[in-house]
Order: C-alpha cells, then sequence, then structure tokens
C-alpha cells in the first residue's frame, strides 16, 4: 500500500473577506475530491483572507497509480487563474515498512 500526501500553498490575491476566500476554494477542494478520488481538506491559513493551504491524500497499491492521481491534481489546481501557487510538495509513505 503507497500513499502521499500532497500540500499546496495559496495566494489569493483578488479576495477580501472569508466568505470570498471559500467561495474560490470550495470548487478546488469539490472538483478535486470528485475528478480525482482523494482526500482533501483545507489544512492551513483558514482565519486569513489572501492565503490558503490545502491537503490532498491519495492511496494505492502502486507508486505509479498515486504519482499520476497526484499530476492530475496538481494540474487541476494549476488550472484556476484567480489563485497563485505559491509552493507544492509530497510526502510519501510505505506501509509495507
Amino acid at each position: 500500500m503507497i500513499v502521499c500526501a500532497l500540500r499546496v500553498e495559496l495566494h489569493l490575491p483578488q479576495v477580501h473577506s472569508l466568505k470570498e476566500k471559500r467561495a474560490v476554494i470550495r470548487p478546488i477542494i469539490d472538483g478535486a475530491r470528485h475528478r480525482y478520488s482523494v482526500a482533501v481538506a483545507e489544512t492551513g491559513h483558514q482565519d486569513l483572507w489572501q492565503r490558503s493551504e490545502i491537503g490532498f491524500a491519495a492511496i494505492a497499491a502502486s507508486v505509479g497509480h498515486v504519482r499520476d492521481v497526484l499530476d492530475g491534481v496538481e494540474r487541476f489546481v494549476w488550472s484556476f487563474p484567480e489563485v497563485e501557487v505559491i509552493s507544492m510538495g509530497r510526502t510519501w509513505m510505505d506501509a509495507e515498512e
């Protein structure tokens, strides 16, 4: 069993309230969850208007499948012009250890 977590740090330059922030972040979270069947949540900066950290997790039997899924998630996040990606990082875990 292979598990990988993807952390995405975002800047939301056009957002001026937490309500606007949720309107921008919700399509990313819901879209990734439905399109790629990953676990996803806003994991940081919930109290800041123009920053967000979103965590995604994928699990599969092979590294290749997990990599393909998270590559798709990355492309999906980059497709939103209203957000600026500050950083992305993956943490791999092998449950066989």
